[in-house]
């Protein structure tokens, strides 16, 4: 579909999705990386395997948004990679939710509960049963599977789109610590936050009030879930904060490190 592709960009997802359908399916084709196609054995012509469809794109004219989803294999319940995106206030490139999944590994139900409502990643209702599965499987908040870790291949890819776009960077508003913690060691730097995560740094260390509520009173609240950032970031998701973590923005600018670290020596 790359012969597809205007010579000059739009400069918005919303001039994106108002362009015929050819050209903008084939824009945000080039958000799929290479390797994706290879592991799932994604025809790149077509879009498919065994001549069925496997990527859902919604991006209707008149939106200020799009999403997209590839999956393994045809009716696939969950997508291996997804990702959402959509114009700021501003006119800048927003991701408002990217997620890589390993379709091949254990799937935990934390996005619904016992009723078979949906959590909305645990903050309208959890499902405790499948939490602690995911936990002791090695999961952070949020993730139904396990990781396709090419985040950090991911990246140079979106980085390139997002410079064809005309933009020097993006926005991301990470959706549980340990996401701003990965974000942070990819070069992303905060424009709301950075105070409050090295608050939530000082508070988690020994003498530090979040560190003091580490009481073990349940599998997300163990004594030692201070020294790594999935124990850290289960703790927030239990409300160890008070509150939710909400109300983190970050950027990243293309080729760029912003060298924030709000977690020196932090493990996973």
């Amino acid at each position: 579909m790359k012969h597809h592709l205007p010579d000059k960009w739009p400069h918005t997802i919303r001039e994106i999705n108002d362009l015929p359908d050819e050209q903008k399916c084939a824009i945000y084709q080039t958000l799929i990386p290479d390797w994706i196609y290879d592991q799932f054995g994604i025809d790149r012509d077509t879009l498919t395997i065994n001549d069925k469809s496997v990527i859902k794109l919604r991006c209707p004219h008149g939106s200020r948004a799009m999403e997209m989803s590839v999956f393994h294999q045809p009716g696939s319940r969950d997508p291996a990679l997804y990702l959402n995106l959509a114009d700021s206030f501003l006119g800048q490139l927003m991701v408002l939710l990217v997620m890589m999944n390993d379709p091949y590994s254990p799937r935990y139900n934390v996005d619904i509960d016992e009723l078979g409502h949906p959590t909305n990643l645990g903050t309208s209702s959890r499902n405790h049963h499948e939490e602690i599965r995911a936990f002791e499987a090695g999961l952070a908040p949020g993730q139904i599977r396990s990781g396709l870790r090419g985040f950090r291949r991911a990246v140079p890819v979106f980085e390139e789109f997002v410079g064809r776009m005309g933009h020097d960077l993006f926005l991301i508003e990470p959706l549980s610590y340990h996401n701003a913690i990965i974000f942070e060691r990819y070069g992303f730097g905060y424009t709301v936050g950075r105070q409050e995560m090295e608050n939530i740094h000082t508070q988690f260390m020994p003498g530090g009030s979040l560190h003091q509520r580490l009481d073990n009173r349940n599998i997300f609240r163990r004594e030692d879930a201070w020294e790594s950032i999935r124990g850290r970031a289960w703790a927030i998701h239990d409300g160890i904060l008070g509150h939710p973590f909400t109300g983190f923005h970050m950027y990243k600018r293309i080729n760029h490190n912003a060298g924030v670290n709000t977690f020196p020596h932090g493990a996973w």
